[in-house]
């Protein structure tokens, strides 16, 4: 095999704390030809570690790992530039893990009990800078993320760097209003701040205004 050929597939990290599991996904991403597995963490603490020294396309991670928790992982990997493309794959099934993984920064999310072309498909959509989740649970978990059409429009006005002053005699809200909405536009996006917040609107294409 060419080394032009290896540089073209998705270079995956994988993390979780079950040997026999990693070894199993190791295999079934073997078997995908435009895959290769380039390291396997055991503990949150190797992901963030072999996250910075290997810098893979793909990070696939347990949500429930020894010395750091996936989503304390996600939380500080999302520092990092460029923001990692993040799957959780877990036993959990529970709303409120998947809400909260996709608020940190993930961009995936599966069930250990997924079939190889699960696992695939969701890890292609996530490398093509989509979001993959599972159909079952998605709807329900992503309203609680998605941003409202006046949020948009208070986030188009921040973009412009107005104050929220401006915004609201832009919108005719209240200045009170516009608060909470740009408090609640920092919350779903898991921004620090405006600038932060501008940054992650632009990534993701929220943002209308240039």
């Amino acid at each position: 095999m060419t080394s032009s050929v290896t540089d073209q597939k998705i270079r995956v990290l994988i993390a979780d704390d079950h040997p026999i599991f990693r070894e199993g996904l190791t295999t079934i991403l073997s078997l995908q030809k435009d895959m290769k597995v380039v390291g396997e963490a055991s503990d949150g603490e190797e992901a963030c570690q072999l996250y910075d020294e290997l810098s893979p396309d793909i990070l696939i991670l347990d949500l429930r790992m020894p010395k750091k928790e996936g989503l304390e992982v996600v939380t500080e990997l999302m520092g990092r530039t460029p923001r990692p493309r993040v799957i959780v794959l877990t036993s959990s099934e529970k709303t409120e893990d998947l809400r909260r993984s996709l608020t940190a920064g993930a961009k995936g999310y599966l069930l250990k009990g997924a079939n190889p072309r699960q696992i695939g498909d969701t890890i292609r959509e996530v490398f093509a800078g989509k979001s993959s989740l599972p159909d079952d649970v998605a709807a329900d978990s992503l309203a609680h993320l998605e941003l409202s059409e006046r949020e948009l429009q208070v986030l188009d006005q921040m973009a412009l760097g107005k104050s929220n002053k401006e915004i609201g005699q832009q919108l005719y809200i209240s200045e009170f209003t516009v608060k909470n909405h740009v408090k609640s536009v920092l919350k779903k996006l898991n921004a620090f701040g405006r600038t932060e917040a501008i940054a992650i609107a632009h990534e993701r294409g929220l943002i209308k205004t240039p």
